[in-house]
């Protein structure tokens, strides 16, 4: 599986969040300036993982954005969705194929899918922390910080 450059932008973000120990928000300068990231670029997606609730947004001199969760209730199916939409199996022109394979071809992606998205539902936020290094690897069989 491939992430996006802007899907790659939002996870490194939330995760800066995630870890950051103050309450107040943090600027989409700051947080592009720590991850070198483009800015503009960044914006939009910080607004985008906001319009989903996974983010608040503060306006004003001393705004910015913090996690609209705590970082174990935020999965990484919801970041990545929360940029690139729905993760659903596509299968172009499947009335191309043979009879019936195109049909059973776009089965298979479904259930391909639905695993993926079913894994990326167990990954939560706290899964990815720096200081989770200490955990136990999560249910998914990615393995915690400390063991890579």
């Amino acid at each position: 599986m491939k992430l996006s450059q802007s899907v790659t932008y939002a996870i490194h973000a939330v995760l800066r969040l995630a870890e950051n120990d103050e309450s107040s928000p943090v600027s989409c300068g700051k947080l592009a300036e720590q991850g070198k990231m483009p800015e503009r670029f960044l914006l939009q997606i910080l607004r985008d993982l906001a319009k989903q609730g996974l983010l608040n947004s503060t306006r004003g001199g001393s705004g910015g954005f913090t996690l609209g969760r705590q970082p174990e209730q935020i999965t990484l199916l919801e970041v990545i969705e929360a940029v690139e939409g729905p993760l659903n199996a596509g299968l172009a022109l499947k009335n191309r194929f043979p009879a019936g394979v195109g049909e059973r071809l776009h089965g298979a992606l479904e259930r391909i899918t639905e695993t993926t998205r079913q894994q990326l539902r167990a990954v939560k936020l706290t899964d990815l922390m720096l200081h989770a290094q200490d955990r136990s690897p999560p249910e998914s069989g990615l393995p915690s910080a400390s063991h890579r």
